[in-house]
C-alpha cells in the first residue's frame, strides 16, 4: 500500500512538472526572441558528452563563432529535486535555442509549447533497428502501457530524424509516434559512425584498448556485448556464456574482453580460472574503441552489431534466451533471417563455430546486411546533418548558463 502511494505521488508531481511547470517557465523565457544560431546538446542520462554528440559537437564547436551548449538532466543519476532542477535550466536554455539535439527520448522538449524559430534535431543513440523500442513496445512487458506512453509523450515537437538507411524509416515512425511525418525522418546516417571511418581514430582506439588490456598484444580480441535484460533501471548482464569453454578453445590465440551495457549496474564476474584470458573492461573502454580492435564479436540484441558491420568482420549471436526475450520485447524484423552472423542457442555451437570462425565465416552476409541497414553511413554522415539543419550559415555563438 505505502509503495502503492508513494507511485501515485511521484506520478501526480510529473504530472505537475510536465504539464504545468515546464510549459510555465518555458513561456517565460520565450518572451525574449530566439538567439539566432544557437545551438544546444541535450543529454537525458549521462553526465558528459555522449558518443552520439561528439562528432557533430566537435564539428560546430571548432567554428569560433559558435558557442555550442551541452546541458545533461541526470536522468536516473541525480536526485528527483535535482534533476527537475536541472529540467528548469534546460527549459531555460532550450527556449533561448535556434536548435536543439537530443540522442534519447525527451518528455521534458515534447511538454513544451515549442516556438517555430526552434529546430529539434534527434540523433538517436543506435543505428538500425532491432529490439523493439518507444511506442513499439506498447502493452508489451518491456514497455507499459499505450496509454502511459500517451500521458507524458516522449517524441514530440522534432524537426528532424536522422537514421542510418532507408530501410528503417518505418522503425521509428512507429517507434516515435511519427507515423504520418515520415517526411522528417531522413537517411542522412548516423553522426558517430563516421569515426569507423578515420584511420586515425582507428589507430587510436586500438592503442587504447591494448594499454587498457596488455595481454591484448599480438592475440586476435573475441568481444563479447550483450545488452541486458529487463527494465532499464534495474538492468541485468546475462551470465550464461560459457568463458572457460572459450578458454579451453581459444586461449591460445584469442582474448576475451566482455563489455555489458552501461544499464547495468553489478556485472557478472569473470571466473576466476579465466582471469588469464577474459577481461570485463565495461567501465574502462568505450564501445566505439572496442570495436575497433575486436576480430570478432558476440552478441545478442544489441543494436552495435550494425556499426560492427561496417568493419565487415565476423559476428555471432547468442541468444539462449531469445523466446522469452521476443515475448518480453520482441523485435522490428524476423530474427534469425536479420543477424548478420549464424545464431546460437548453445555453448558448445558458439563455441565450435568461433573456434573454426576464420573458415565459416561469411563475408557476403555481413556485406549485404551493411548495404541495407547501414547505407547512409559512410563517414560523412555529421557533414551531411549539418548542411540538412544549418545550411551554409554561420551560426553566432551562445552559452546555454547565462
Amino acid at each position: 500500500m505505502l509503495s502503492q502511494a508513494k507511485e501515485a505521488l511521484k506520478g501526480a508531481i510529473k504530472d505537475v512538472v510536465l504539464w504545468g511547470v515546464l510549459p510555465w517557465a518555458y513561456r517565460r523565457h520565450a518572451r525574449r526572441p530566439v538567439d539566432a544560431g544557437s545551438v544546444l546538446f541535450l543529454e537525458r542520462k549521462l553526465a558528459e558528452l555522449p558518443d552520439s554528440f561528439k562528432e557533430l559537437h566537435g564539428r560546430l564547436s571548432a567554428d569560433p563563432a559558435r558557442r555550442v551548449g551541452f546541458l545533461s538532466l541526470g536522468y536516473g543519476r541525480a536526485g528527483v529535486v535535482e534533476y527537475y532542477l536541472n529540467c528548469l535550466r534546460a527549459v531555460k536554455a532550450v527556449a533561448r535555442a535556434e536548435v536543439v539535439f537530443l540522442d534519447d527520448a525527451s518528455d521534458v522538449i515534447s511538454c513544451l509549447p515549442l516556438r517555430p524559430e526552434t529546430k529539434v534535431v534527434q540523433l538517436w543513440h543506435a543505428c538500425g533497428a532491432f529490439k523493439k523500442w518507444g511506442m513499439s513496445t506498447a502493452d508489451l512487458l518491456f514497455g507499459g502501457s499505450r496509454a502511459d506512453k500517451k500521458r507524458h509523450p516522449f517524441y514530440e515537437n522534432l524537426s528532424l530524424v536522422t537514421v542510418s538507411s532507408p530501410e528503417v524509416v518505418w522503425a521509428y515512425a512507429e517507434a516515435m509516434d511519427l507515423e504520418g511525418r515520415e517526411d522528417i525522418i531522413k537517411p542522412l546516417g548516423v553522426s558517430r559512425t563516421d569515426v569507423f571511418f578515420q584511420d586515425g581514430f582507428v589507430a587510436s582506439a586500438r592503442s587504447a584498448v591494448e594499454e587498457a588490456v596488455p595481454a591484448c598484444a599480438g592475440k586476435k580480441v573475441l568481444l563479447y556485448a550483450p545488452t541486458f535484460r529487463g527494465k532499464a533501471n534495474e538492468a541485468v548482464g546475462p551470465d550464461a556464456l560459457d568463458v572457460a569453454a572459450l578458454k579451453r578453445a581459444l586461449g591460445g590465440e584469442w582474448v576475451l574482453l566482455v563489455k555489458h551495457h552501461p544499464f547495468v549496474a553489478k556485472r557478472p564476474e569473470v571466473p576466476e580460472g579465466c582471469r588469464d584470458f577474459a577481461f570485463d573492461v565495461s567501465a574502462a573502454l568505450p564501445i566505439d574503441k572496442l570495436l575497433c580492435r575486436a576480430d570478432a564479436c558476440v552478441s545478442d540484441y544489441s543494436s552495435l552489431v550494425f556499426e560492427y558491420s561496417l568493419l565487415g568482420r565476423p559476428m555471432a549471436f547468442f541468444a539462449y534466451d531469445k523466446d522469452d526475450y521476443d515475448d518480453w520485447r520482441g523485435f522490428y524484423y524476423d530474427y534469425d533471417e536479420l543477424t548478420p552472423g549464424p545464431v546460437f542457442s548453445r555453448n558448445e555451437d558458439l563455441v565450435d563455430y568461433l573456434a573454426h570462425v576464420d573458415e565459416r565465416f561469411d563475408a557476403d552476409r555481413v556485406r549485404l546486411f551493411r548495404d541495407r541497414f547501414m547505407s547512409a553511413c559512410d563517414g560523412r554522415a555529421t557533414e551531411r546533418i549539418i548542411g540538412e539543419v544549418f545550411g551554409d550559415g554561420a551560426l553566432p555563438s551562445f552559452d546555454p548558463q547565462e
